[in-house]
């Protein structure tokens, strides 16, 4: 856990499919950039996807060139402050409410709501226990 102006805190970054079901997290300190994840985020052996949406705090060059030197379309608002703003297609960009949606499922689970874990390692495993769980549902009454 971090230290930040309101007490220790941490991000969890985290990757879907287009169904909004989760295939891998990240957890850092709360005061580190969210890009400073992307390398960790990328790792797990998974197909690539075509697109990857994220908000404007993945929002770096050697980040979006990483993308393209995989083949993946980075579909990332710039940020404020930046000095050339990358083009954005907004229309791909409204499925990134999978994202969020999952992160609300996760959420409705108290423990991770609350992050009340000591630990990165009990937190990330009872994150992985939920993701399980949110995986379960699509394979139990499918016809």
């Amino acid at each position: 856990m971090g230290r930040s102006r309101g007490g220790f805190t941490s991000k969890i970054h985290a990757r879907c499919d287009n169904q909004g079901r989760p295939l891998g997290f990240v957890l850092t300190e709360g005061q580190v950039s969210d890009y400073k994840a992307t390398d960790a985020l990328m790792k797990p052996p998974i197909p690539n996807p075509k697109a990857m949406l994220a908000d404007g705090g993945y929002d770096s060059d050697s980040f979006r060139q990483a993308l393209l030197v995989h083949g993946i379309l980075p579909v990332i608002p710039s940020r404020k402050g930046r000095s050339a703003p990358q083009k954005t297609d907004w229309r791909r960009y409204r499925d990134r409410n999978h994202i969020k949606r999952m992160f609300n499922r996760l959420q409705q689970m108290r423990r991770i709501a609350t992050r009340c874990d000591k630990t990165a390692l009990s937190f990330m495993s009872f994150l992985n226990i939920a993701a399980a769980r949110l995986w379960i549902r699509s394979f139990v009454n499918v016809t």
